[in-house]
């Protein structure tokens, strides 16, 4: 018999199989990270992930980080064993684990480092439009980092029992304190002066917006990652997106080239632009908001229509 523990609970090691698919995307963090003149470094010392679905198979670092000294929340957990039911989501399918990052096996202890060569925005696009991977422009990356553009996942908020499409200022709205713009060309100028090159992960869906297409699979979005960072990515070829601009690459080691160019995984051609279309006319329309203070090249980046 399970006992539902709704509160902050820490927990002893479980040894309970799990045999549901993982979850699509796990490792939600809420980390703070800061960019200073000496590299970043991490004001927080652990991560907050989601665990519905987990399994040893599938995620066993998260898996073996869930152990005492780690806090789960919203789980269901055995009474007597103290193992946890996963797949039980009767409370709500947001159960998470907050552990320290020393329970991750090759942390980097403390959490700081150099320069990024690298930056990566990350949004989750339930329209199923938006290609998995992108090389960004500096403009690009600021206009994409103030629409801060994402969807609500079931689960994840109440009253959300589907995708939602979610503007929010620089992935915080409601924490700025200055214009949006603001923190955007802060961000050019630290890619300037660094030379770091920004992308866009997209881990939502493809061949169909939710409900018709499936979600990317998480070991393509880790394969792009590692491309991205071991500098393979850069070096391979691109093609420029009609409409949006983006550079999408035509090979990524370990993933399949249709989803890398997403209206090819879509049943027609037309029915994608439709929707990416209606999706173009809702950055247009909240990016509205922030253009008194854009500069011309800012606007450029835009996207457009695709005719």
């Amino acid at each position: 018999m399970s006992a539902k523990m709704k509160k902050l609970v820490p927990i002893e090691d479980t040894t309970s199989d799990e045999k549901a698919e993982a979850a699509q995307r796990r490792t939600e963090t809420r980390a703070t990270k800061l960019w200073h003149d000496d590299g970043v470094f991490n004001v927080e010392g652990g991560c907050y992930a989601k665990c519905v679905g987990l399994t040893k198979e599938q995620e066993p670092e998260i898996y073996g980080a869930i152990k005492f000294g780690s806090v789960v929340e919203n789980v269901v957990i055995d009474p007597e064993t103290r193992a946890i039911d996963y797949d039980d989501v009767s409370i709500t399918e947001n159960t998470r684990c907050a552990y320290p990052l020393e329970f991750i096996p090759n942390a980097k202890i403390p959490a700081k480092a150099s320069h990024p060569n690298n930056v990566i925005l990350l949004t989750c696009d339930a329209f199923g439009v938006l290609p998995p991977v992108s090389r960004l422009s500096p403009e690009q990356c600021m206009y994409q980092f103030i629409s801060g553009y994402t969807a609500k996942v079931a689960g994840t908020e109440e009253g959300v029992t589907e995708p939602t499409p979610n503007f929010s200022a620089c992935f915080g709205g409601p924490f700025l304190v200055w214009h949006p713009v603001k923190y955007a060309e802060m961000l050019a100028e630290k890619l300037k002066t660094t030379g770091a090159q920004a992308w866009l992960i997209n881990s939502g869906w493809t061949g169909g917006k939710y409900g018709t297409g499936s979600r990317i699979k998480l070991k393509y979005t880790r394969k792009m990652v590692d491309a991205i960072n071991d500098g393979t990515l850069a070096k391979g070829e691109f093609d420029v997106m009609p409409g949006t601009g983006l550079e999408i690459p035509k090979v990524v080691e370990g993933v399949p080239t249709d989803i890398l160019s997403p209206w090819k995984t879509w049943k027609t051609e037309a029915e994608y632009k439709k929707t990416l279309n209606k999706l173009t006319e809702m950055f247009q329309l909240n990016f509205a908001k922030f253009s008194d203070k854009a500069s011309h090249d800012l606007l450029k980046a835009e996207p457009k229509n695709w005719d």
